[in-house]
């Protein structure tokens, strides 16, 4: 069995955080669930995540993940140091096992990497093997040092590394893989006495090499897979590559985005083929866009679907579902779930919240739907309020198709205006409008002549 121990136990200070450093978020995802993910995908069968510091946040993060957890202890005179933490689900481990061991605050970490490290070490018969990667410049990195026949000797730290050892250049990722068996024996034998007083799991390199055991050392060429984040400028780092990951996969699957560096899009996005995403859109959780669709402006789509041939343009779409061939925008704004059908404009500065708003339709600009149900046909005019709230209760209106809804009404919930039922521009609107009629409910104008001569305001300065 392959299995996965995930180290998340760390304090995280250079974060200066309240959260623990794991879940701070990589492209809208907990750099956490990247590690957890890519083990998965590359065939571990069970991952143990280890915990830690503000371990209370991470058990409650994790509750719903298919992951063991394990609890390292901390505080003034507990033990520290990776061979403590992996000792914590050494439990889970039996002696045919092959064991890889991540870290969670390493997010960049592929699949692919993580099961060629798996198969390096199983086709060369090794009792551990190291994830290693050249950098150009490998200050503060521990340095790989081989064996004449290639395999690895030991892992110097920088601060312990002579001066020819620096000029090493391959390093240590902190990425392991042991045999189950000689993982648990080396593990017992690992001791604190250095200079921090933790146990190193590297001390088990030494351990396995005296007993004449093979390790060895797989080197892959993407030193950003490596990248640890230990504070914020790293996450900024970490965060911009990721993005240029998704941006790529999309760029690669027949999606135009016309200023990648520009361009926000979290994991598990959806996008069809021929779509134009311009620069400043924001596409978040889970959102799917369908094909030919334009998305302009500084457009932010979370968790919402969109159908194909649209066009979006700075508009903000939250938890909402929108047909094909719709035109939204610009500067609209559809709140948590809005159902919008096909060929239907929202135009400038339109607000729907909670509503349906069939094929057809429009609401063209300065206008609020809350709470209602428009039909096929149906006509929104300018300054349009669904007043759906009387201070304690919120209430629905219907629309019926092929109505019309004259310019600065208010329809004042709960309503039903029926088919081709019409409503005068600049009426209050509080009884149901019946099928074909024209409904006014506004005072009668009355024109007063001579009025302001009257008055004295004639020529009044």
């Amino acid at each position: 069995m392959n299995i996965g121990i995930i180290l998340a136990a760390g304090e995280g200070k250079r974060m200066k955080s309240r959260h623990a450093k794991v879940l701070h978020k990589i492209c809208g995802k907990p750099m956490i669930s990247y590690v957890i993910e890519e083990a998965y995908k590359s065939g571990v069968d069970k991952n143990i995540v280890v915990v830690g510091h503000k371990k209370e946040e991470l058990i409650e993060y994790l509750r719903d993940v298919d992951v063991i957890v394990r609890e390292q202890p901390t505080g003034e005179g507990s033990p520290y140091g990776t061979a403590f933490a992996v000792s914590q689900a050494i439990d889970e481990v039996e002696d045919d096992d092959d064991v890889i061991i991540l870290c969670a605050d390493t997010p960049l970490i592929t699949s692919d990497s993580i099961k060629n490290l798996f198969e390096y070490h199983k086709s060369t018969k090794s009792y551990a093997s190291v994830l290693t990667t050249v950098l150009e410049d490998p200050t503060g990195y521990g340095r790989i040092v081989r064996k004449s026949n290639g395999d690895l000797l030991r892992i110097v730290e920088d601060k312990d590394a002579t001066d020819d050892e620096k000029k090493i250049k391959e390093i240590n990722s902190g990425i392991y893989c042991f045999n189950g068996k000689a993982l648990k024996e080396s593990i017992e034998k690992i001791d604190n006495k250095n200079k921090q007083n933790e146990y190193y799991l590297t001390d088990a390199i030494g351990i396995l090499n005296s007993e004449g055991l093979k390790v060895s050392a797989y080197e892959i060429s993407n030193c950003e897979e490596i990248l640890g984040v230990n504070s914020r400028e790293q996450l900024a780092i970490a965060s911009k590559i990721m993005q240029k990951r998704i941006n790529k996969y999309h760029l690669d699957n027949g999606v135009t985005i016309v200023d990648p560096d520009n361009t926000y899009i979290e994991p598990n996005v959806v996008i069809g083929y021929d779509t134009i995403i311009y620069p400043g859109a924001i596409i978040e959780s889970n959102s799917i866009i369908g094909q030919n669709c334009k998305i302009i402006g500084n457009t932010r789509i979370v968790n919402s679907e969109i159908g194909n041939g649209c066009d979006i343009d700075s508009t903000l779409i939250e938890s909402s579902v929108i047909g094909s061939n719709c035109h939204i925008g610009p500067f609209a704004h559809l709140r948590p779930n809005c159902k919008i059908g096909s060929n239907v404009k929202i135009g400038n500065f339109v607000e729907i919240k909670n509503s349906t708003i069939d094929d057809n339709s429009k609401a063209a600009h300065l206008s609020y739907v809350g709470d209602a149900d428009v039909g096929k046909n149906v006509n929104i005019g300018c300054g349009v309020v669904f007043v759906n709230y009387d201070g304690k209760n919120k209430f629905r209106s219907t629309v019926k198709d092929n109505a019309f809804i004259g310019s600065n009404s208010n329809l004042v919930a709960p309503v039903v205006v029926e088919e081709y039922g019409y409503v005068a521009a600049g009426s209050t609107i509080t009884d149901n409008v019946d099928e074909g009629d024209l409904s006014i409910a506004r005072a009668r104008q009355i024109n007063i002549p001579g009025w302001v001569e009257k008055r004295g305001f004639k020529n009044h300065k």
